[in-house]
């Protein structure tokens, strides 16, 4: 039983270890709220799937640092996300515009999705036309009946 008890401690504690600070966060509520809606329209370049708001990722608490220095200093929302974009790329936006460098991204996933039904509707008619079955001749039917029935026999 000590044992046990001494394992379940060790794991709890274990846990600490990867314990990290919390990120800072402004005294302001209001500054904070301006970072946090900002970090909602910026993507994680780590992560690639979610927004620095969203992320734990190092990068992710420096661009919201960096935002929250920003707003600080007197920065509007629209010349941060102008800053960020002109560093890190149209990428950085988490909703990217409809532009000619980022029509990949909004058109890919239809055009993958055009591809896979294209791709599974040839098959099915490739497969359709393919040589039908053949009926079994009467050596091999009568093969086949010697086979289920010794198969019957055998307990």
């Amino acid at each position: 039983m000590r044992k046990l008890l001494a394992l379940l401690l060790g794991l709890i504690l274990a846990g600490s270890v990867l314990a990290r600070e919390a990120p800072t966060v402004a005294a302001d509520p209001l500054l904070e709220k301006r970072v946090m809606a900002l970090a909602e329209e910026l993507r994680c370049l780590v992560c690639q799937n979610q927004t620095i708001a969203d992320s734990h990722a190092e990068l992710a608490v420096d661009l919201k640092n960096q935002i929250r220095e920003k707003l600080k200093a007197g920065m509007s929302n629209a010349q941060i996300i102008d800053y960020m974009v002109a560093r890190y790329g149209d990428f950085v936006l988490y909703r990217p515009p409809l532009k000619a460098s980022t029509l990949p991204l909004w058109i890919g996933p239809f055009a993958l999705l055009f591809a896979a039904l294209a791709g599974l509707f040839y098959y099915i008619l490739r497969r359709r036309r393919s040589k039908p079955e053949q009926p079994l001749s009467e050596a091999d039917e009568a093969r086949v009946r010697s086979l289920l029935d010794e198969q019957e026999e055998r307990p």
